[in-house]
């Protein structure tokens, strides 16, 4: 079988081998490490690795858009607003989402796998540690901004225009069962008043809801909504700061780096740490993103995002 993790993550029975099975044997293994509670089977989590080496004074935020192909958005006279930040600044023009439907992806970008997870359920936990954890562990204060959320600590399946499948913390049971940490998934309403008070955490995640994302309205909605969105928050992000702004899958199976095949998205990187007027060509995936993320914080890359098939996207970023 083949190893896409460093010894030290060999060394942990939770990771989910990050490279394609090959046969049933290795079937076999990846069904004895998935660490799942009411999607099959629950374990105790085990401690994360992180790297001792002093974590950089950035910030970080991500955007999860939904559900358009790269062409639907590129060049397309309806996201005016997003082809602008695209031009300006780094565009990662050969990225592929991991899978569909759209949960999948979620858990790849904060925990560096699908977990075997492969619909949207909403009654399931991930019982394996996430990047929230590498975060704490280094000391790095982060925030979850999820539009229309009803309220702290929320586990339904969705309310109005907010959706669970798009909240990847509510999945992670390190993060649903600790009061402390799940109070830090908030409404995007939260987003404004730390932006002014100049609160913001080092690591943000914001989720729009289920029509600003694109998911059930017009590519031109989500760019008007982004316009208002994106520019404080370039601001609040300070010096060396970075936004990375990726859609969840397309609507393809188009994929690359042995990982991905949840179709052809965009994924812009911006703000005042970004590389100006910048395209990278070669085939990245929403594993690079994790994997990027990560490096910028001085973290050990997890899972898939460890895997020497997963490219980074590091030649989007200013020099440092």
């Amino acid at each position: 079988m083949r190893d896409c993790y460093p010894a030290s993550s060999r060394e942990n029975p939770v990771l989910v081998p990050a490279c394609p099975p090959r046969g049933l044997a290795v079937q076999t293994t990846i069904a004895a490490l998935i660490m799942l509670t009411a999607c099959g089977g629950a374990s105790k989590a085990l401690p994360i690795d992180t790297r001792a080496a002093q974590v950089p004074a950035v910030r970080i935020a991500v955007i999860v858009m939904e559900n358009e192909e790269y062409g639907s958005v590129i060049g397309s006279p309806s996201a005016p607003f997003i082809n602008s930040l695209a031009r300006r600044y780094g565009l990662a023009t050969g990225m592929y989402a991991v899978s569909h439907p759209s949960l999948p992806n979620y858990l790849a970008l904060t925990g560096g796998s699908t977990f075997g997870i492969s619909s949207d359920c909403t009654d399931c936990t991930v019982a394996a540690t996430s990047l929230v954890d590498q975060l704490e562990h280094a000391d790095v204060s982060w925030r979850a901004y999820m539009e229309d959320l009803p309220g702290r600590c929320f586990t339904g399946a969705g309310a109005g225009e907010y959706a669970k499948k798009h909240d990847p913390f509510a999945y992670y049971a390190r993060i649903v069962s600790d009061p402390r940490r799940c109070a830090n998934v908030v409404p995007l309403t939260r987003l404004g008043t730390d932006e002014r008070a100049g609160r913001l955490p080092r690591f943000s995640w914001i989720t729009p809801n289920l029509c600003h994302d694109m998911h059930d309205c017009p590519v031109s909605t989500g760019d008007h909504f982004l316009s208002g969105l994106v520019p404080p928050l370039l601001r609040a992000l300070g010096p060396g700061g970075l936004l990375f702004l990726t859609w969840d899958e397309g609507a393809t199976d188009a994929g690359c780096c042995r990982l991905a095949s949840g179709g052809h998205v965009v994924t812009i990187v911006a703000g005042p740490g970004a590389r100006l007027r910048t395209r990278l060509a070669r085939p990245t995936d929403h594993y690079s993103v994790l994997q990027t993320i990560e490096d910028r914080f001085g973290l050990r890359r997890l899972r898939g995002a460890a895997c020497a098939c997963t490219p980074s996207l590091a030649p989007l970023l200013a020099s440092r």
